[in-house]
């Protein structure tokens, strides 16, 4: 019997400060002013996307003790924007990624509760935690939990946050219109959590909205991140895009499912891809090559280095060869908040894999770091670049992709255009959304109980 053809999930990543963008470009726009995110959510929107992705930043990165060069446009705050991109779109997913190590349950699940009622039930969230104590000092709380307390307190922090989406019930709820007030037996929205994280009590003051609570995202490529997504989450973002790689997480990943009662379904894998587009497969690889050297430069290419060695590289040529000496395994110094320095868990092992691959293939400081810091690429004509990604969703090494454009705003527009309607050619892609809520959208089950009935038309989607 043939095996049905699994229907692929796309999302657009607003690309924001991270070394995707090529800032040279002219046809590069501002990363901060709403028209570049409006742009690029309406054109996910317009291709039929599952959502719109915001990663977010809670402390400006330094290197050597400036400002590092992504980070000079700021970090605008998620929540705001999310919001305000829900009055400009209808069906498209809104996606944030908030922090439980530096928040709190009550004022997260409130925000995200009303984002959900504002959008009509398009809500994501992204749960992360934070781990070191240069971002703590903007909130007096750094470097307090080391890493399997960091997840267990965004465990219990999710845990807490659900508890207050599922205190308002619709079926308690009864209107008293000629009164003009709302009756509960028992009172809405009250809830009381104790725990070795939180000790609170009270009454949630948002009312259930369209999904329930958000659709829950999981960044984390440890083990405790590993169990945490299969745990808790609707969807897991992964760096694993190749077909190996892909297939190995995917497995390994779902298969942990099934200790929590959970299904293969119930658990989406979504890599995060960047992509280059030409006539030709041949223009199409030139151009890539052209992209990754305006994203590494030989600055970059030495900061990266720095962030791996913990050190001072400023006097190597980029140019040139790698360091004789080694890393400095101690306190990280030289990079502070960056992601990319936990990520090198034994930075030893990592500079013997980089002196190796540098031999190899006679590579200097910049063509090492062009090739071990790409991401997954789709890279070639239109129906090349269809193919590659539908081949790898039915081969389950993923179950759809999170694209991050080089161009901000318009760097989606082309793949809209010209790969999305070949997608939909092959019957894996949507001509239309199949529901009103992101939950829907992304063919997860629908929560238990339902959205209370206010008759003030806080919903977007009521009013």
């Amino acid at each position: 019997m043939t095996k049905p053809l699994k229907q692929i999930h796309l999302a657009a990543h607003f690309p924001g400060v991270n070394n995707t963008t090529v800032w040279s470009d002219p046809r590069a726009g501002s990363h901060i002013e709403f028209s570049s995110f409006a742009h690029l959510a309406r054109t996910a929107e317009r291709a039929k996307f599952d959502f719109f992705f915001l990663a977010e930043g809670l402390r400006l990165r330094e290197q050597r003790g400036r400002i590092y060069d992504l980070d000079v446009v700021g970090r605008p705050d998620t929540f705001t924007v999310l919001a305000a991109l829900a009055a400009v779109t209808d069906h498209l997913g809104l996606a944030g990624t908030i922090n439980s190590t530096f928040n709190e349950p009550y004022e997260v699940a409130r925000q995200f509760a009303t984002l959900d009622h504002l959008s009509g039930g398009r809500a994501a969230w992204n749960v992360v935690t934070s781990w070191d104590a240069f971002t703590g000092e903007n909130f007096r709380r750094g470097g307090f939990l080391p890493q399997e307390a960091r997840y267990e307190r965004a465990r219990t922090f999710l845990r807490t946050a659900c508890e207050l989406f599922d205190s308002w019930h619709g079926d308690e709820i009864a209107a008293d219109k000629q009164a003009g007030v709302f009756l509960a037996d028992p009172r809405p929205g009250r809830f009381s959590h104790h725990d070795a994280h939180f000790d609170i009590s009270g009454q949630f003051d948002v009312p259930r909205s369209p999904q329930g609570r958000p659709v829950i995202f999981q960044a984390g490529d440890s083990d405790e991140g590993r169990e945490f997504a299969a745990s808790s989450a609707d969807a897991i973002f992964s760096r694993h895009g190749t077909l190996a790689d892909g297939q190995a997480f995917y497995a390994d990943v779902k298969g942990r499912l099934a200790r929590y009662g959970r299904t293969p379904d119930q658990l989406l894998i979504l890599p995060a891809a960047t992509f280059v587009l030409a006539d030709t497969d041949a223009e199409a690889a030139d151009l890539a090559h052209d992209v990754r050297l305006q994203q590494v430069s030989g600055a970059t290419a030495i900061a990266f280095l720095e962030q791996l060695w913990n050190r001072d590289l400023s006097g190597y040529d980029p140019d040139g060869p790698l360091p004789e000496i080694d890393p400095d395994v101690g306190e990280h110094t030289i990079a502070r908040g960056r992601a990319s320095v936990r990520m090198h868990r034994d930075p030893l092992a990592t500079a013997r894999d980089w002196r190796a691959k540098a031999a190899a293939e006679n590579l200097s400081i910049r063509e090492l770091i062009v090739a071990v810091t790409g991401r997954q690429s789709f890279i070639g004509s239109a129906s090349t670049v269809a193919a590659d990604i539908d081949k790898l969703v039915q081969a389950d090494a993923s179950d759809g992709f999170i694209l991050v454009p080089h161009i901000t705003p318009g760097g989606l527009d082309e793949f809209a255009d010209k790969v999305v309607p070949l997608l939909q050619e092959r019957g894996v892609f949507r001509t239309e959304y199949e529901g009103s809520t992101l939950r829907a959208n992304l063919g997860l089950e629908p929560l238990p109980g339902k959205a209370v009935p206010v008759q003030s038309g806080f919903s977007r989607a009521a009013s």
